[in-house]
């Protein structure tokens, strides 16, 4: 028998979250500066910095950084999460997140070897998923169920303004990394410095008291209560919740096909697309990302709007994901900067709408609200997994199957498959 189908005890019953001015305002600061550090890092410092220093085997070497760095991040969102649950407090870690990646920027961007390299953005990556996992489980924490669409659409915002700023100051800086590393370190601390100082702690919801007092006073008999699970166990219990699994899946897929083409993006300019005259890789990036994040603004706002006004998740993620599957024939049709223009603007749209919703919906099948940023922590292994995965994968691709033509396909054949993970989802519409 699958016990995933038998119908999970009824929640706790959990106080409205307590409305905080300022806070909606102050998630999409701190999410901007993430995704800043993501793409503007991710997508263009870090492999211009591998380029320098081993130009013939750049391809296997980012991907290879890339996998080891992956670990650092899938293992260090749920702990993070699982223990500010427990300490009942986001600020602390939101603020050791912040600090420690500004100090991994700064080791970064001091080094010159291979081996120090994949050091530097091992720490980042467990630094920044530190941050990752206490910010995102604020909205669970404290916006009502019934806001979580909208509330989801302006954070959500932080990708594509994040993306663009991150994009284009790294742009600037590519033959000044030391710069570059630092500009971005202080920008992730001085968000979890605003965040942590203008919005405080919020109390748990009475579900969560409940609970750590249930757990107390279960704590002096021992002997009648079953017995602690394993902390692994506790970590990724979420994935045993039928709808959480197969959300999580769908986000996995959606976000490592979406990342293996992105994380790439420096490279296939370089050495696939044929640039206008005097065009140089970076400064096409800083050309396609604005067009990719406006097309990504416009989606993440409408999809939220919308799946709030109409009370449906489900149409939209699939929709919108089998959309970011079907653009990546674009550049293969059309390997030209033209084609280039196109497909950063339909994908845009697509993977904006996605994450905005999707986002939504997570919250949604969260198996216990006591347990939110645990569980959402677990989640964001499907976000923070796949896009340090995904340089190891695309390396994997192109040097495996002949260039970055297979590479857009393999990412689009991973993003409809994505699409798909969402049907089986049955409490959410």
């Amino acid at each position: 028998m699958n016990t995933n189908d038998i119908a999970d005890p009824p929640a706790p019953d959990v106080a409205e979250p307590p409305r905080r001015r300022g806070l909606l305002p102050l998630l999409l600061v701190a999410n901007s500066a993430m995704m800043a550090v993501y793409m503007g890092v991710g997508s263009v410092l870090l492999p211009t910095q591998i380029a320098a220093i081993a130009p013939d085997d750049k391809v296997a070497l980012l991907g290879l950084i890339g996998g080891i760095s992956a670990i650092f991040a899938t293992a260090f969102n749920p702990i993070a999460g699982a223990l500010s649950d427990r300490s009942g407090r986001r600020s602390p870690w939101i603020m050791a997140g912040g600090l420690g990646s500004l100090a991994g920027l700064a080791f970064l961007g001091s080094v010159d070897t291979a081996l120090l390299v994949g050091i530097g953005w091992c720490l980042v990556q467990a630094t920044m998923n530190t941050y990752q996992a206490a910010v995102t489980a604020i909205v669970p924490d404290r916006i009502p169920a019934a806001r979580r669409g909208t509330a989801s659409a302006l954070v959500g915002l932080g990708l594509p303004i994040g993306g663009t700023a991150g994009v284009l100051i790294a742009s600037q800086t590519a033959g000044q990394l030391r710069t570059g590393y630092l500009v971005f370190g202080v920008v992730i601390a001085t968000a979890a410095l605003l965040l942590t100082a203008i919005c405080r702690d919020a109390p748990r919801p009475r579900g969560a008291r409940k609970a750590g007092a249930a757990g107390a006073a279960g704590a002096t008999d021992a002997a009648a209560g079953p017995p602690e699970r394993p902390q692994l166990a506790t970590f990724v219990s979420a994935l045993t919740h039928h709808d959480f699994r197969w959300a999580f899946i769908g986000r996995a897929l959606m976000v490592l096909g979406y990342f293996s083409v992105v994380g790439y993006q420096l490279y296939i300019l370089g050495d696939h697309i044929t640039l206008p005259a005097g065009m140089t890789p970076p400064a096409a990036m800083a050309v396609l990302t604005p067009v990719s994040m406006v097309a990504m603004a416009l989606s993440t706002v409408v999809g939220g709007l919308l799946s709030d006004r109409w009370d449906r998740r489900k149409v939209f993620v699939g929709v919108s994901a089998a959309l970011a599957g079907l653009v990546m024939v674009v550049p293969v049709i059309s390997p030209t900067w033209a084609g280039m223009l196109v497909f950063s603007a339909l994908n845009g749209l697509a993977f904006g709408c996605f994450m905005a919703v999707d986002t939504a919906l997570v919250t949604l099948v969260l198996p216990r609200a006591e347990d939110a940023a645990r569980d959402m922590g677990v989640l964001n292994v499907a976000n923070a997994g796949p896009q340090i995965i995904a340089p190891f994968v695309a390396s994997a691709v192109v040097t495996t199957l002949g260039g970055y033509t297979p590479l857009f396909l393999v990412g689009g054949a991973l993003s409809l498959i994505g699409a798909l993970a969402i049907l089986p989802i049955r409490s959410v519409r």
